[in-house]
């Protein structure tokens, strides 16, 4: 469980490290620091504020997004958000850091979320 951070929607560790590897669970749009504000509206806030909290999250570890080398993307309106999200996603993303993605159409997210995106990186 990371300091700072509210606690997981579900039964699980905000992330678990071995062999250098950190498995970050999924963020979501949520307000860390007021888990129950209401999520942005549209997929470039949520994007944005996703990525956010997957950079705080990866700071709380002395990581950064530079870190990233496999992430996962979920999308609960997939044809009609993907676009949108590549371009917020990739404005996230230090230059030249690309990590491997995947990217999936879901028929819905924790508290009617948009987007979730789960990651692995990889300490130096």
């Amino acid at each position: 469980m990371l300091p700072g951070f509210p606690p997981s929607v579900s039964p699980s560790s905000h992330a678990v490290e071995t062999d250098g590897f950190v498995f970050l669970t999924g963020q979501f749009p949520r307000d860390l620091d007021d888990p129950r504000a209401p999520l942005p509206e549209g997929i470039t806030a949520q994007t944005t504020r996703t990525m956010a909290n997957l950079a705080r999250a990866l700071r709380a570890l002395g990581m950064g997004l530079e870190h990233l080398v496999s992430v996962r993307v979920y999308l609960s309106g997939f044809e009609r958000d993907y676009a949108a999200m590549n371009l917020a996603y990739a404005a996230a993303l230090p230059p030249g850091g690309r990590p491997v993605r995947t990217c999936v159409g879901v028929t819905a997210l924790v508290r009617g979320a948009l987007i979730e995106i789960e990651a692995v990186a990889r300490r130096p």
